[in-house]
């Protein structure tokens, strides 16, 4: 047993008070950024969300007190329910490794042993919708924030009233433009900006609740039974802008796997959820003292020295809202490509230190034309309300049924508890998206248009790939049938110095390069590295889990298949794969991985005529495919080593 060190050299252990520090400035820091990226939707909603309920449908509800305080305890007590205790309480449980949102929920039900296929089928279904609802809100929701914040400009400056839409359009193409840099670039002023805003939100709304205390009757539950009691049909409708309120509650959870689950529960409780209170409050007393305030009661609540700077305030608070979502389109799009539901996009990391942030370009180019075109087409934030909540209540309703699936067929809750949770949230919801439902004509067509395409686009893909999957394993044949005709005995071949490395995407079958190589060029290389792909149902795969080794054919024939387990949001770096291969000894000798040559197989889909599949699918499949990323940058391949081999499969 060696000695001690001398107490002089003994490393002194840290206090106590010095951990507990660190950890609080940690969690700090976390929170700081928590409330920079995921509460920036629904940090921005008081810019139009009481507007909204106020002048939708001819003005129907009055800034009268009874209407006021109805609207202000529905706003109040759906932010509770489904923020505070649906999202916040309960649905953060569920993650997938850390990881939050509805793939993850998709992920982990994947996973489930459900006796019936049919449904699993049903279920996953169900979450490839919510995922593309999400794309209609990552659509909507720059253009109705960005547009909301710059229409201040009509409040503190009348007479620029016409550059309204200009300077909209501007502020969104330089924020896509800025995408490609990631959110490192702004990301440093993401969280002291909100919190600034934050900050704001609450300063006037306790102001204007001080002078007018009154208005705290609102926050009991009565006065929105009494609105519901008085008005019926007119209250239903409202409940479609209503839900303007709570737009972005997806966003605590989506981006869960960036923060925790106590840093995001710090900022809500502590921050968030007061200063939207005291500002919906706020609002509401400022409409009893003049209802002329409708026009735009946030920005009228403030002085008018104090206009134009919470414009340029609020604009930023709405490009980091737009951001927020943007990034999470990024993200969707990356598992959604990992899981099998889209071909191969050419993806890029924006960070050396976050896996999340990611940059996908073709969704980029898509994004900024849709986004701009619906502010121009819309023309303003009251008439891109009617669109929004469809899209954001379809998504609650999504993940609440996909919730209270993880909750009994993984953690076995009881039945009980299943139907009371169903009672509660799934009414709620439901009655919010049936109230959405009535502005489909005013717009609300827009969401559904954009989730129907997106749906589409990801069930095709799967599906088709299932089928050509299916085809050139038969088209590859058996691994170990190819490697006993590699022994020279069926025709010569000749080993070539070097190493080759052959994607494959089927462990149990014969990568085509390798085969057209050797029956063709009677050429092997004398180490051959055949690497195959496996993406788990979780965000991520340690270094020590992640690869497994088969020595392939005979001692010292330099043939060797390696699998790769990689999460769905893990980077497909094949060298990177090879060079930790080479660490944990998995390979044969030194592999020079600087100097490996890679095989590819470049397939070219063909219409067999057969019925897989309709014939308008084949050609949204043949049309995905042919647009797909080259494979050689999907796999960070190096293309002065890449070799590609052409191949056809049927369809």
């Amino acid at each position: 047993m060696p000695a001690a060190a001398p107490a002089s050299q003994q490393a002194e252990p840290e206090p106590a008070s010095g951990r507990e520090a660190a950890v609080k400035a940690g969690m700090v820091a976390l929170t700081l950024g928590a409330l920079g990226v995921v509460f920036g939707d629904i940090g921005t909603s008081p810019l139009y969300a009481l507007q909204t309920v106020f002048q939708a449908d001819g003005h129907a509800v009055r800034p009268i007190p009874g209407d006021v305080y109805g609207v202000i305890s529905l706003v109040f007590w759906s932010i509770t329910m489904i923020v505070s205790v649906k999202y916040v309480s309960f649905i953060m449980r569920a993650d997938n490794e850390g990881e939050g949102g509805i793939m993850a929920l998709t992920a982990l039900l994947q996973r489930a042993r459900i006796k019936r296929p049919q449904t699993k089928l049903l279920l996953v279904t169900l979450g490839i919708l919510g995922a593309s609802l999400f794309y209609g809100d990552g659509m909507i929701t720059p253009a109705i924030s960005v547009l909301s914040a710059v229409e201040g400009l009509k409040v503190a400056v009348p007479g620029l009233g016409s550059a309204v839409l200009p300077i909209t359009v501007a502020v969104l193409a330089m924020l896509f433009t800025i995408q490609r840099w990631g959110t490192r670039l702004v990301g440093g002023l993401f969280g002291p900006v909100m919190a600034l805003w934050f900050g704001v939100l609450a300063l006037i709304g306790a102001v204007e609740v001080a002078q007018h205390p009154g208005v705290l009757r609102a926050l009991s539950p009565t006065y929105g039974a009494q609105f519901f009691l008085a008005h019926g049909g007119v209250a239903f409708i409202a409940l479609g802008s209503v839900v303007l309120a709570v737009t972005g509650a997806e966003a605590l959870y989506a981006d869960m796997g960036h923060f925790g689950r106590s840093p995001i529960r710090r900022a809500w409780f502590l921050l968030v959820f007061p200063a939207l209170t005291l500002n919906y409050l706020a609002q509401g007393s400022l409409l009893l003292r003049s209802p002329k305030a409708i026009a735009n009661p946030f920005f009228l609540l403030l002085p008018a020295w104090a206009q134009v700077p919470m414009v340029i305030l609020a604009t930023l608070a709405t490009v980091i809202a737009s951001q927020a979502v943007i990034s999470g389109a990024f993200s969707v799009t990356r598992q959604a490509v990992q899981l099998g539901f889209l071909p191969r996009l050419t993806i890029r990391q924006t960070s050396d230190s976050e896996v999340g942030q990611v940059y996908v370009p073709a969704v980029n180019r898509i994004l900024v034309v849709t986004v701009i075109a619906i502010v121009v087409s819309f023309g303003s934030s009251a008439a891109l309300a009617s669109a929004y909540g469809v899209a954001v209540t379809g998504t609650f309703i999504l993940n609440t049924i996909l919730f209270l699936a993880v909750a009994r067929l993984l953690w076995n809750t009881r039945k009980r508890l299943i139907a009371l949770g169903a009672a509660v949230f799934l009414t709620v919801e439901v009655t919010f998206f049936a109230a959405n439902l009535t502005k489909v004509v005013h717009g609300g067509w827009l969401p559904l248009v954009i989730a129907a395409t997106a749906f589409t686009i990801l069930m095709t893909w799967h599906k088709g790939q299932e089928i050509v999957t299916a085809n050139r394993a038969r088209e590859e044949g058996p691994m170990h049938e190819f490697i006993q005709k590699c022994d020279g005995r069926e025709f010569p071949i000749r080993r070539v110095p070097g190493t080759a490395v052959f994607l494959n995407s089927n462990a149990k079958t014969t990568p085509l390069a390798l085969r057209a190589n050797v029956e063709h060029n009677h050429v092997l290389h004398e180490r051959v590295i055949i690497i195959s792909l496996k993406t788990e149902r979780v965000p991520h795969i340690s270094d020590d889990d992640r690869l497994t080794a088969d020595h392939l054919g005979e001692p010292g024939d330099g043939i060797t298949g390696l699998t790769a387990r990689l999460g769905f949001q893990d980077d497909p770096n094949i060298p990177a794969v090879l060079r930790l291969a080479g660490r944990q000894g998995l390979l044969e000798g030194e592999i020079d991985v600087d100097g490996a040559s890679y095989f590819l197989t470049q397939i070219t889909i063909v219409d067999s005529g057969g019925a897989s599949m309709s014939r308008w699918r084949k050609k949204l499949f043949l049309t995905m495919a042919r647009n797909a990323a080259n494979p050689a940058q999907y796999f960070r391949l190096p293309d002065d080593r890449t070799v590609t081999i052409g191949e056809r499969i049927d369809l």
